[in-house]
């Protein structure tokens, strides 16, 4: 099937005032869209309300990577302004994304004490090297980044502390993402509080959620059956309890797509957690069947997107879409900031 063929087939119509530019507040004020497959019936509420809906010995996984004021404002000697976003770095260089074409040698100031050569371009990054140790690169990336909101958040009325806050969740703890688990932003203390007292336990992993995540969906993408690249990382205690639960037939909910992905990316074919570390291009589309995850806690996609279709593979498409259909008539807010569901 060609692309742009697949992309129709997961598109639907969404007014542009349903984009979320801000979060709910407090966070887990959200709306909720509940739908149980075997009932085949959705349910509306709110997200503090979730503990009504999982399975009293369900095991909640977050993504508890950090989010980092991943873009910079600089500026070239001729006094233009460039944006800069941070991607990746190594000994010796910073790999960026520029807003602007750059040339090699071309020096960019943040301010007179810290500054950036562009040293090469390969495709669409550019590589630099800063006039500063390596070692110092977060803390310059903290006191001067701006925190990366997706391009549809278009009129955030947020302060960049308020967005630092915001885009952030209550157990990022560590890694380097460029964006936010943001099924996991519906998350209060709570909430989580209220989940433990019904025996419901919550488990941890990292997975770096990279550029990809905004990516449009390319016909490379379709032959090779991946997408981008994206660190994950799964500690050897937090492996034995899943993999002992998911045999005890107690329900696996990943929340959030990075999760889900980072599960089936660690399970073997026996439906055990095996390789914890490592890269994913793991491209679930609708042939794949999952190993791990038996439910999904996400939030209303983009459409003709990858995670639409990771979305799809649980309930069917037609009837994710019709779902999201009926959120739209019922004024649901959508993307990053916007309202959550959960698929049983």
């Amino acid at each position: 099937m060609a692309l742009a063929e697949l992309l129709k087939k997961y598109d639907y119509r969404l007014p542009p005032e349903l984009i979320a530019q801000a979060p709910a507040k407090p966070r887990d004020l959200a709306r909720l869209l509940v739908y149980h497959r075997l009932a085949d019936k959705p349910a509306f509420d709110t997200f503090k309300n979730l503990g009504k809906y999982l399975p009293k010995n369900a095991v909640l996984v977050f993504n508890q990577t950090k989010v980092w004021p991943a873009r910079l404002v600089v500026h070239k000697i001729t006094g233009g302004k460039v944006e800069l976003l941070y991607i990746s770095h190594d000994k010796k260089f910073v790999k960026f994304l520029s807003n602007r074409l750059l040339r090699p040698g071309d020096n960019l100031k943040i301010n007179a004490k810290y500054s950036f050569t562009i040293s090469k371009k390969e495709g669409q990054f550019y590589f630099l090297r800063p006039s500063f140790p390596m070692s110092r690169l977060m803390g310059v990336l903290k006191a001067y980044g701006i925190t990366p909101l997706p391009p549809y958040i278009k009129h955030s009325p947020l302060t960049e502390t308020q967005k630092r806050g915001a885009y952030q969740t209550i157990f990022a703890k560590t890694g380097l993402s460029v964006a936010a688990p943001t099924a996991s932003l519906h998350f209060t203390r709570r909430l989580l509080k209220t989940l433990r007292q019904k025996g419901i336990n919550e488990k941890f992993v990292r997975l770096d959620v990279g550029l990809g995540t905004f990516a449009p969906l390319k016909d490379d993408n379709l032959k090779t059956g991946k997408l981008h690249r994206e660190f994950y990382q799964i500690d050897r205690a937090t492996a034995d309890f899943l993999n002992l639960a998911k045999k005890a037939g107690r329900p696996i909910i990943a929340v959030g797509t990075t999760v889900a992905r980072t599960l089936e990316s660690a399970a073997n074919n026996r439906r055990r957690l095996s390789k914890l570390t490592g890269h994913t291009d793991l491209f679930i589309q609708e042939s794949y069947k999952f190993k791990f995850v038996d439910g999904l806690i996400t939030n209303f996609h983009v459409p003709k997107s990858s995670l639409l279709m990771l979305v799809s593979v649980l309930a069917g498409r037609k009837k994710i879409l019709s779902l999201y259909q009926q959120a739209v008539k019922r004024k649901f807010r959508f993307f990053s900031f916007g309202d959550g569901m959960l698929i049983l």
